[in-house]
């Protein structure tokens, strides 16, 4: 594998805070439903599963919108519930419900009954998924790896599917924090190890997704998500084959507790969109970059409003680097294509104005 740059660094580059010509761009959920050629793919694979256990299905569907829209980074596609799936807790996807696991953890045995997870074996289709996804980019641009958070992980654990109200995991949590703290140090070191394994097999940056960390109080997030963010980000291979891995934190949410989440080590945190990105920069953007924040609900608006919230987002976040463009959630599977692209495009022509 190079020790070069991809040919496209804008992303690397951005998230190093070094100059580039535009701001570069990528969705969260970009291979997804809002795409006819992956829907096309998930009717083959027959369940959602499956397609993400079989690496070139995967690869296949992480390519798609490379080839529609002028994106500066590939994500893996994968699920954040790859982990618990592994553990064993029978992951399966209910039609507009969610993902439901046969085997939650309820008791406390269950949590001390997990298993260890040898992730290269384990859940070797993710590894062979990425190894396959560089060799087709052919150094083109940047491949992202990620994982979902401890905290977000041990949310669907418990539950047993969707959080809901969240009232088994925050129980948990207050009734029985030394429990709780067992279960998301397990996952804590498996996140790492998971995630290092990406690395290795060839991701070239990576993002911890925090969806549910937003849940909770501010002493509770400190406990029970962001110190084991920490952990992780302090636990993984920053530089592999010749350059840095930079590490993406995002916290759904996490808008009040910008400072800590900088204090992670992360070299870029991720912005919902409910985030002032202007406010942001300042308090946090000498520190590290920032990704987002498009509100994803806006995409399903005229191609006009598209390009002027996107011109306003670029005008709040100012000239310079740092700054990676992206939605403030996953882009939703009611999104009309052309929309997508208008989105792209408005990134595209706009940005250079920021950055000369």
């Amino acid at each position: 594998m190079s020790d070069s740059r991809p040919i496209n660094d804008r992303f690397l580059r951005a998230l190093a805070r070094e100059p580039v010509d535009r701001t570069p761009v990528w969705m969260m959920r970009q291979a997804g439903r809002y795409l006819p050629e992956y829907r096309a793919v998930r009717e083959l694979a027959g369940d959602f599963m499956t397609l993400c256990r079989t690496p070139e299905l995967a690869c296949e569907v992480t390519l798609q919108p490379l080839r529609r829209f002028a994106l500066d980074a590939a994500i893996l596609f994968s699920d954040i519930l790859t982990i618990p799936d592994a553990l064993g807790l029978g992951l399966h996807f209910v039609e507009g419900e969610g993902p439901r696991f046969e085997r939650p953890l309820r008791t406390p045995q269950a949590i001390h009954d997990l298993p260890p997870l040898e992730v290269e074996t384990d859940l070797a289709y993710v590894m062979d998924a990425v190894r396959l996804i560089r060799r087709e980019l052919d150094d083109q641009m940047p491949l992202i790896g990620f994982s979902g958070s401890p905290w977000t992980l041990a949310c669907y654990m418990v539950e047993g599917g969707s959080p809901g109200d969240f009232a088994r995991i925050k129980t948990l949590i207050y009734d029985a924090p030394e429990l709780a703290h067992l279960l998301l140090g397990r996952l804590s070191a498996t996140v790492t190890a998971y995630l290092n394994a990406q690395i290795r097999a060839g991701a070239q940056a990576v993002q911890i997704f925090d969806t549910w960390g937003g849940v909770l109080s501010g002493p509770a997030f400190e406990a029970f998500s962001r110190s084991y963010l920490h952990r992780i980000v302090a636990g993984l291979i920053r530089h592999h084959a010749g350059r840095k891995v930079p590490v993406i934190v995002f916290t759904k949410g996490g808008g009040l507790w910008l400072d800590a989440l900088a204090d992670t080590g992360a070299d870029a945190l991720g912005l919902d969109w409910t985030v002032d990105l202007g406010a942001a920069r300042r308090q946090v953007g000498a520190r590290v970059a920032l990704q987002g924040n498009l509100d994803p609900a806006v995409l399903r608006a005229r191609p006009t409003v598209i390009r002027e919230e996107v011109g306003r987002l670029l005008a709040a976040y100012g000239a310079g680097s740092g700054h990676v463009f992206n939605l403030g959630h996953g882009i939703t599977p009611d999104i009309a294509v052309e929309h997508a692209q208008a989105f792209i495009e408005a990134v595209g022509d706009l940005s250079p104005a920021y950055h000369r």
